[in-house]
């Protein structure tokens, strides 16, 4: 990926953070102790995948409310040595005895989905296998996976030092898991942990060794299932050994869509990279036919431009929304949604001047917690990786003696049944969690990159990426500038403190519903981290540049 930043501009320093640099390899994470990890992994012969991993557990540690084992995961790898996008979905099931029909005569639970936090809520954790499979896979062969996630182990056993930006989430997760037999076990006595206290999670430690030492049979069988089943059953779920017995990673062709000579690649359904997609090829669309003038030309962050990506999110959303489930169980037309056809027929929807009043299929919902990172090595290598429990610490459920939570992605199940999406025995639900990944029009690894944060990731997806390839902004400043995004159940407009409030009253006046969103809660527009390769065209050198976004603890390191 060219950069065209002039070295004589102005440097905006929107954040304290400057873009990191380097020409061997690259980690990018919310914590600084995970990226460290991957670093670790690196320096003893690793590759990305083996470097994510690593990054993947060692974040299980240090940001407990947002994901570890009890989660799912989902994960692209980009090969040098042949040029290819892999994709890897590690998300987890329904359980076999969990039906719609079932949740309404025993459960009581009807209407628009499973509530979050509820029990029935828990899918199979698929975290476990997708990183034993993705080491598998996409690894290097040369780090066992006990080498691999001992950094992990050690900060579990040893203790680590709450971040900053850490412990007002953690504190938010309190009354939750008070409230789970084995909630105590993410808490310090009976309370969450205060910015740079030490915190140890021994049990964590060892379930770590068991998945290290026997890989799946460590996690889904044995004491660790044991434990699992257990916490599900009690609260009154059906989640089973047979259920957890059953679960397999499945390794999926990442769908994507041409912009601008770059590709960008986003994992297949039941994730909801699809959105990106779509929303990216309506403002394509717009742009080639006219309908906006070019957006390089578009005052950034200014309320045409938002106005535009805005609208074309909405229609993307609705799309995705609608058809986005797990292929085994119905067909997505990927290829038929992202036709020049299709695209043209929403983007006709667009009105320059006004907000759309109604789009079909509705607009997003949920809520999210969630770490994503990248890595890239010394051979050129990528990995993008997402793991997450959903909403903060999921469902609070902890299963004793094993320091995670299990999440609840299956509150994402429609319980209509009529519905693409709709809740079925071993069925996986639509997923917020997206890797991204941009290779050159030849091929080459261009960037690696996500943005976390539920129904906001594919729309942060869209605008960094435009920050990038349209308004040559470097990987940090892509991420600290301020973003927007379409709001929870409601439809509202979020919008990040920072974006002019003369920006604001003009997107008011065309009828959007806005709000302007500071302070910590400023987490709503995402935690992403950015990983671009470009080349020293004098001396032909590859050069990593890497953001870390200034909404969380974050760090990109590299050499």
């Amino acid at each position: 990926m060219t950069s065209t930043v002039s070295t004589n501009a102005p440097v905006p320093y929107i954040s304290r953070r400057s873009a990191v640099l380097g020409t061997h390899y690259m980690v990018a994470s919310t914590q600084p102790l995970a990226s460290q990890a991957g670093v670790a992994a690196l320096e003893q012969g690793g590759n990305a995948a083996d470097a994510a991993v690593a990054v993947a557990a060692a974040l299980g540690v240090t940001e407990p409310f947002s994901t570890g084992l009890g989660g799912d995961c989902f994960c692209l790898f980009y090969s040098a040595r042949d040029r290819a996008v892999r994709g890897l979905n590690g998300s987890g099931r329904a359980p076999a005895a969990l039906t719609i029909e079932r949740l309404a005569a025993e459960f009581g639970i009807a209407g628009d989905g499973i509530p979050a936090r509820n029990v029935h809520a828990v899918t199979v954790p698929g975290a476990a296998a997708g990183w034993v499979d993705t080491v598998a896979r996409f690894g290097s062969g040369k780090l066992t996976l006990e080498q691999i996630l001992a950094p992990a182990v050690a900060l579990a056993e040893d203790g680590f030092p709450v971040g900053e930006l850490t412990a007002p989430f953690w504190r938010e997760g309190v009354e939750l898991l008070r409230g789970s037999p084995g909630g105590h076990e993410l808490l310090v006595d009976g309370e969450a942990p205060r910015p740079s206290q030490v915190v140890r999670n021994p049990a964590l430690a060892s379930v770590l060794r068991l998945l290290g030492k026997h890989g799946c049979d460590g996690f889904y069988r044995g004491a660790v299932a044991n434990a699992i089943v257990k916490a599900v059953q009690d609260q009154g779920g059906v989640l089973d050994h047979g259920d957890l017995d059953a679960h397999t990673s499945t390794l999926d062709e990442p769908i994507s869509y041409e912009y601008c000579g770059f590709r960008l690649h986003e994992c297949a359904p039941n994730g909801s990279g699809l959105a990106a997609l779509l929303a990216l090829g309506i403002i394509d669309t717009l742009e080639s036919s006219g309908a906006v003038p070019p957006v390089a030309e578009l005052a950034h962050n200014g309320p045409e431009y938002l106005h535009m990506v805005i609208e074309a999110l909405r229609l993307a959303f609705a799309d995705a929304r609608h058809y986005v489930c797990d292929p085994e169980f119905r067909r997505v037309p990927v290829r038929q949604l992202l036709s020049r056809e299709h695209l043209a027929a929403r983007a006709a929807l667009f009105d320059p001047a006004r907000a759309a009043a109604d789009v079909v299929h509705g607009v997003p919902l949920g809520g999210s917690d969630t770490v994503y990172f990248a890595v890239v090595d010394r051979e050129g290598n990528a990995c993008s990786f997402v793991n997450s429990l959903f909403h903060g610490f999921g469902t609070g459920i902890v299963p004793r003696g094993c320091g995670f939570a299990l999440h609840d992605r299956g509150s994402l199940f429609s319980l209509d049944p009529a519905h693409a999406n709709c809740l079925a025995p071993r069925k996986r639900p639509y997923h917020t969690i997206i890797p991204a990944m941009v290779t050159s029009a030849t091929g080459e690894l261009a960037m690696a990159y996500g943005i976390m944060g539920g129904f906001n990731q594919p729309q942060a997806h869209v605008q960094v990426l435009l920050n990038i390839l349209r308004f040559a902004l470097n990987a940090q400043a892509a991420l600290d500038v301020p973003r927007i995004s379409i709001q929870v159940d409601n439809g509202r407009i979020a919008v990040e403190e920072g974006i002019a409030d003369a920006t604001v009253d003009a997107l008011r006046r065309m009828g959007h519903r806005v709000h302007v969103v500071t302070g910590l809660q400023r987490s709503v527009f995402g935690r992403g981290q950015v990983i671009r390769q470009t080349v020293d065209g004098r001396l032909g050198t590859r050069v990593l540049e890497a953001g870390s976004d200034p909404r969380a603890d974050g760090q990109a390191v590299g050499r």
